[in-house]
């Protein structure tokens, strides 16, 4: 079924028009955010499943592939995807191929493959490993695992050494990514995993050089992005924030100081681009980040509701105010053909909800239809 009737609103026309990102060419602006889906096999390793699932969406002007572990430990829930081992980067290799394979302009296929550490969002029962973070800080909240929901266990503070270990792991990672044909990546400091742990005053209590003040919670971040950036090359690299926010149990009560400080830390690694969670034009602290970031910014919108309308509406409202790419998540994922879709001003496909968002299988995941086709019952 789709979520609405027939509407006669088109998007943002810049939205549709051609860009460039670092010297890639884009076929347009819109840009599938990273989406967790579960969908990988247990060891980590991207499937032909995946590969379907992200070549039916190769009109995305970028695809930003979901969040997939430099290392082990990082692991957060069951069948994360990662690229850690030969084996992640065969698996992701298939899925840039296939994308590439299915692109319907020359200059599409591209993708960035997002770099995440979960943290203290981990658990023993998902990676055999005891989840490390910033501080002995657990998640507020029962995790995910094989075996349902478990409590979260007290995380193991990181020695100095270990941030430095899991510096070199993100460098790492990042080469392994260009190596498995995406064209870049996205350091992930955003959304309550490790990165942002280390930003938010509530997950930071350590003293020494990543803890403390403002300058030492940025740290991680700067030196992952720096170590990448040195690996792959600054234009091959993203960075996504999600300022003041809330996800997995993080408070942010000096955010105002934190992302001026970070923005312009990182403005001085060079990256692609910066890609702001949940931005809204009439957001201060959103405002306060386009205005003092130098290059590409990516906005992703908060959503009222899953239809054309809100689309057109909250992309336009961030085109207006400095976006120069816009991100969706759900909408994409629901809808393979969404470019088409907003391009006509047709209606979207409902997200089903439920079990089938992070369950193995084709159900709910590659059998959305697309224009023309019959609708799901």
């Amino acid at each position: 079924m789709t979520h609405e009737s027939m509407t006669h609103e088109t998007l943002h026309p810049e939205l549709l028009a051609p860009t460039r990102l670092a010297g890639l060419a884009l076929p347009n602006r819109l840009v599938m955010a990273p989406m967790t889906r579960n969908r990988a096999g247990a060891d980590g390793v991207p499937g032909d499943l995946m590969a379907t699932y992200y070549a039916q969406r190769a009109a995305a002007g970028l695809i930003v592939a979901e969040a997939a572990t430099p290392n082990a430990v990082g692991q957060t829930y069951p069948n994360i995807p990662a690229i850690h081992a030969p084996e992640h980067v065969a698996g992701w290799r298939r899925v840039t191929a296939a994308v590439r394979g299915a692109a319907p302009d020359p200059d599409g296929g591209r993708m960035f493959l997002q770099l995440q550490h979960g943290g203290r969002v981990g658990h023993p029962d998902n990676s055999g490993l005891h989840p490390v973070a910033p501080s002995p800080v657990p998640l507020p909240e029962p995790i995910h695992t094989p075996s349902g929901p478990r409590p979260p266990v007290v995380p193991r503070e990181m020695a100095d050494d270990d941030v430095r270990a899991t510096v070199a792991d993100f460098a790492a990672a990042a080469r392994n990514a260009i190596d498995a044909g995406f064209a870049g990546v996205e350091v992930h400091s955003a959304n309550g995993y490790l990165l942002h742990q280390f930003l938010a005053s509530n997950t930071n209590r350590r003293t020494g050089p990543y803890g403390g003040s403002v300058e030492g919670r940025i740290r991680f971040t700067t030196e992952v992005t720096r170590a990448v950036a040195d690996a792959v090359g600054a234009d091959r690299v993203g960075v996504r924030i999600s300022p003041g926010g809330t996800a997995n149990g993080i408070r942010e009560d000096d955010a105002d100081r934190v992302y001026p400080a970070l923005v312009r830390a990182l403005a001085e690694i060079g990256p692609a681009y910066l890609h702001v969670v949940y931005a809204d034009p009439a957001d201060p602290l959103f405002r306060t980040v386009r205005g003092l970031w130098p290059g590409t910014l990516i906005a992703n919108p908060r959503l009222p509701d899953l239809t054309t309308a809100d689309v057109v509406r909250e992309s336009g409202r961030l085109a207006g105010a400095g976006a120069d790419l816009v991100a969706l998540g759900r909408p994409f994922l629901a809808n393979p053909d969404l470019v088409e879709r907003l391009r006509r001003g047709a209606p979207l496909n409902a997200v089903r909800e439920g079990h089938l968002m992070y369950t193995g299988g084709a159900t709910g995941y590659t059998d959305y239809p697309a224009l023309g086709a019959p609708a799901l019952a």
